[in-house]
């Protein structure tokens, strides 16, 4: 078996290689344009990527910007625990813990009564309630495979990770400017990208585009949201066998991988026992792979899929974000 594995490396590698390697040049383009005109690489990225949309479409190059989408990000936002220690983060106090447990909480209820108020079920909105609080189009997987069988289940699920995914992009470029506009300090402002935005690729773009600081804050309170999937599925269980209904279909892992290996290398780095070169060359590596990424997600980006559905979905998921931005504004503002 581990030779057959083994085997199928070269033939995936060439499978892969135009997807990614068109990433790796979009993203090369992004630093050379941040470099010389003074922009976010993120955002440059992201722009570049949308551009080159037509590349994700069924192609050579579609399995690798996949790829690239997934898992380079996986491994860049992994790779951001060598830039973070122990002592940073209990700087932070206990505060973002609260607004995470607040805004995850009051967003899922909100969403569940306000689509029961507009004719859906209500675990279509704590479907969609659950990405947007959490960590997007992963959480919404991870919930529609702890959900009930149900006729519209796969629509449903399809339209809450376009959703979810479009209204991030467009976060990951407002957001940073109503932290500015809102005079948010470098913490503050990774609290609330950290603690808004929906996927885990938009909030590393957009926390970076604005400072280290602000990009490392947001980082880890976006994966203590990222955490907050494990409790929120045990309860999208408990609601499914209430209605006396089994799910059905493989359930993805309560917690990423890159979540638990990002906590570890957290850990290890805030023991001083990692050589400085060894941090250089690990931030260095998981910040093209997190440009390459985001230049994938631009070229997967596909707003027009929005205008397929009602209006009423949109309008929820959109009051949702909306909602969550608000409800952490607040508590950055008035929680103790």
């Amino acid at each position: 078996m581990m030779t057959l594995s083994i085997a199928a490396w070269p033939a995936r590698g060439r499978t892969l290689f135009p997807g990614v390697l068109a990433s790796v040049v979009v993203a090369a383009a992004a630093t050379f344009l941040s470099q010389h005109y003074g922009a976010p690489v993120m955002l440059f990225a992201l722009i570049l990527g949308m551009a080159m949309n037509f590349l994700s479409g069924d192609g050579a190059c579609k399995s690798g910007i996949d790829f690239t989408a997934r898992q380079v990000l996986r491994w860049g936002v992994a790779l951001l625990g060598l830039r973070i220690t122990v002592g940073q983060i209990a700087a932070l106090g206990w505060h973002p813990v609260l607004i995470v447990v607040v805004a995850v909480v009051v967003t899922i209820a909100v969403s569940m009564v306000v689509a029961k108020m507009l004719g859906f079920q209500s675990l279509f909105g704590l479907l969609t309630g659950g990405a947007t609080a959490i960590c997007g189009a992963s959480a919404a997987l991870a919930l529609a495979a702890a959900l009930p069988a149900h006729p519209e289940k796969e629509r449903a699920t399809l339209f809450t990770v376009v959703g979810v995914s479009a209204l991030s992009t467009m976060a990951m470029i407002v957001y940073p400017m109503i932290a500015h506009a809102f005079g948010l300090d470098p913490r503050a402002a990774g609290v609330f990208l950290g603690g808004t935005i929906h996927d885990v690729a938009q909030v590393v773009g957009a926390g970076y585009s604005m400072s280290r600081e602000t990009g490392d804050v947001a980082t880890f309170v976006k994966l203590m949201r990222v955490a907050m999937l494990l409790p929120v599925i045990v309860f999208a269980v408990m609601c499914t066998r209430a209605r006396g209904k089994g799910a059905g279909g493989p359930r993805p892992p309560l917690l990423p991988w890159f979540a638990v290996a990002f906590a570890a290398l957290v850990a290890i780095n805030s023991t001083g026992w990692v050589p400085e070169a060894l941090n250089t060359l690990g931030s260095d590596v998981s910040r093209w792979c997190l440009v390459a990424a985001i230049a994938a997600i631009g070229m997967k980006t596909q707003l027009k899929d929005l205008a397929t559905v009602g209006l009423k979905p949109v309008a929820l998921m959109l009051g949702e974000t909306v909602f969550l931005a608000i409800l952490v504004l607040a508590l950055l503002r008035w929680a103790p």
